[in-house]
């Protein structure tokens, strides 16, 4: 049995780089994705490319559309990774034993009143994870979450933690966000 091949395994993929190489840019410039990162992006999805290339019928289009996927997951992991540091911080501080109690009380005051400017329940999760010591799972049941669907809030609620935290000067805006 004979395997068909697509169009897209008959040109070379130097031919196709430099066809789209204009998209290339303005796909990394749309999505403000740093030079040093935007290389990286681009090899990845040029591997899934190699790997699928037997299969694919519009290469140019593929290939664009992966990247623009794979730009939008790298912003998504780059904000995750900003949440996680906020929820490692806030939990390291206020758990942290080393500090003087002045210190500690003034920022669980402050801490406290930008939580109030935040939703309901935003509120309430931070109260049950920071305040009770629940782990996610336990935060969801409580709440009336599912469990798979509690990281997803949890998130949201860090984001506008996050952005609360920038408003008020307590935390310096990201370079990157």
């Amino acid at each position: 049995m004979a395997v068909l091949k697509s169009p897209a395994a008959e040109e070379p993929i130097e031919a196709l780089l430099d066809r789209i190489q204009p998209r290339l840019r303005s796909t990394f410039s749309r999505f403000r994705i740093p030079v040093e990162d935007a290389e990286d992006l681009l090899q990845q999805s040029l591997l899934t490319y190699l790997h699928k290339r037997e299969t694919i019928h519009d290469p140019e289009r593929w290939l664009l559309g992966t990247l623009k996927n794979r730009c939008l997951m790298y912003w998504r992991s780059r904000r995750r990774r900003l949440y996680r540091t906020v929820d490692t911080a806030i939990l390291e501080s206020v758990a942290e034993p080393r500090r003087p109690a002045q210190e500690t009380a003034d920022l669980l005051h402050d801490l406290e009143s930008v939580v109030a400017n935040l939703p309901t329940r935003c509120q309430d999760l931070f109260r049950l994870r920071y305040r009770l010591g629940c782990e996610p799972p336990e935060a969801a049941r409580r709440m009336g979450y599912r469990t798979s669907s509690i990281y997803k809030v949890i998130e949201r609620c860090l984001a506008a933690l996050t952005r609360e935290l920038v408003a008020s000067g307590l935390l310096e805006k990201p370079s990157d966000a």
